[in-house]
C-alpha cells in the first residue's frame, strides 16, 4: 500500500527564480557567448571564430535574444567600413559570470570523474582476470 501524498503547506510562490533565471538562458549557446563576451566587446565574426561548431544563423538568433533580455548590447562601430557592431555584456550580464564559473568548475570535476571512471572500465575489460 503507498504512502498518500500530502499537500506542501508552503505558501505559493507566484514563480519560481530559478526557473525564470535559467529562462533567460535557454537556447544552446547561450552560456558559450556569455563567457566568450566576459573580458571584452567582441564582433560576430570573433564570437564565430571563439565558439567553434556554432553556425551563423544560431549566433545571431542568440545574441538578438540575449540582447532582448537585457544580458547583451549590441554597439555601433563608428567609422568602420563596412559598417560593423560589436557585443558587449550589461551588468545584468556580467552578474551571471560568477555562476557560468562555478557550473565550469563543476564541469571540469565532472569530466574528469566521468574520464577516471571511464578509464578504469575500459582497463578493467582488457586486464586478464586472476
Amino acid at each position: 500500500m503507498s504512502l498518500p501524498v500530502r499537500k506542501s503547506r508552503a505558501p505559493a510562490q507566484p514563480t519560481c527564480q530559478v526557473t525564470d533565471a535559467l529562462g533567460f538562458l535557454r537556447g544552446a549557446w547561450a552560456l558559450n557567448v556569455i563567457w566568450q563576451l566576459r573580458d571584452q566587446p567582441r564582433r560576430f565574426g570573433e564570437l564565430r571564430r571563439d565558439i567553434p561548431g556554432i553556425s551563423a544563423r544560431i549566433l545571431s538568433l542568440r545574441l538578438r535574444e540575449l540582447e532582448e533580455r537585457g544580458l547583451v548590447v549590441r554597439r555601433a562601430l563608428v567609422g568602420s567600413s563596412p559598417p560593423s557592431a560589436e557585443y558587449v555584456l550589461t551588468d545584468l550580464g556580467r552578474e551571471l559570470l560568477p555562476a557560468i564559473d562555478i557550473f565550469a568548475a563543476v564541469g571540469e570535476k565532472l569530466i574528469a570523474v566521468w574520464s577516471a571512471h571511464h578509464f578504469l572500465k575500459r582497463r578493467s575489460k582488457k586486464l586478464p582476470r586472476a
